[in-house]
């Protein structure tokens, strides 16, 4: 086993109760979906290694399923059971925490015993019985501003998750629809949910997405993945989301927006010098 690396850890109670100047930025990287073990080792161990030098917070993220696929031909992932399994083993090998999507109310419970925080997608925000599934669990839950909400409805996902029982939620912007096949980011959606009472993540690499724009996938503008991430950081961002591959062009999903493996610790120090920058 990999030995833990306790500079890169996630402190769920640190991380959901600190004053925002204090609590270290946080980064939920890995893969779209889970791909073979040593691909995700070797994703993991990158990205927790180039936290540990930018001085951040990291989650491991892969799905275990990506029921929202544009074509029904598209690769899924190994499905609940056998991804699950994978994502403990993956957290145990990285000695980092993990987090995973949820689709249906039905995957909370077994996903919440092998991840540490569950994440809702976007299209899905506002779906209630998944809400109250995934507060049930008693893990932190990361849901994804749909891209069809104005920041301020996000009050109504919080709503839900606190009258289940959350105490620690987090929410996503991911850019909004800006007619057919385009995504255009607010940065002060950044400032509007952390008016709501929680920390606010921006998702980097979905934020370049063209969706629907190849027909049956979607397209993407990863070139400009890095500028977003200066933006959001500089705007006050809590956490980051991002998604790489050794190969983007082989990525099994998310291949026109995911990010180049050997890429990523460069854009994590830029960042880092920048939140510097904002907190002096």
């Amino acid at each position: 086993m990999t030995r833990p690396h306790p500079g890169s850890l996630f402190d769920s109670e640190a991380f959901f109760s600190r004053p925002l100047r204090d609590a270290p930025l946080l980064v939920l990287g890995g893969l779209c979906v889970l791909e073979s073990h040593e691909t995700c080792l070797e994703v993991g161990e990158t990205l927790r290694d180039a936290c540990l030098e930018a001085g951040f917070s990291y989650l491991f993220k892969a799905s275990f399923d990506k029921a929202n696929r544009s074509s029904i031909s598209g690769f899924r992932g190994p499905g609940l059971e056998k991804g699950c399994d994978q994502l403990a083993r993956l957290r145990d090998a990285l000695s980092v925490p993990v987090v995973t999507d949820i689709h249906e109310a039905s995957q909370a419970a077994r996903a919440a015993q092998s991840v540490d925080m569950l994440q809702i997608p976007a299209f899905l925000c506002r779906q209630t019985d998944l809400l109250a599934a995934a507060a049930m669990t008693g893990k932190p839950v990361n849901v994804k501003k749909g891209q069809f909400m104005a920041p301020s409805e996000m009050v109504n996902a919080l709503s839900k998750l606190k009258e289940g029982g959350c105490t620690r939620a987090m929410l996503t912007e991911r850019g909004t629809f800006f007619g057919y096949n385009r995504l255009v980011n607010d940065f002060t959606a950044i400032a509007d949910m952390q008016a709501l009472g929680t920390r606010v993540c921006f998702d980097v690499t979905h934020s370049t997405q063209l969706p629907g724009a190849e027909g049956s996938s979607s397209g993407g503008r990863p070139e400009r993945a890095e500028l977003l991430a200066r933006a959001a950081v500089a705007a006050g961002t809590d956490a980051i989301f991002l998604e790489c591959h050794p190969e983007p062009a082989r990525a099994l999903s998310d291949a026109s927006t995911s990010l180049k493996l050997s890429s990523v610790r460069s854009l994590l120090l830029t960042l880092a010098r920048i939140r510097a920058a904002i907190r002096t």
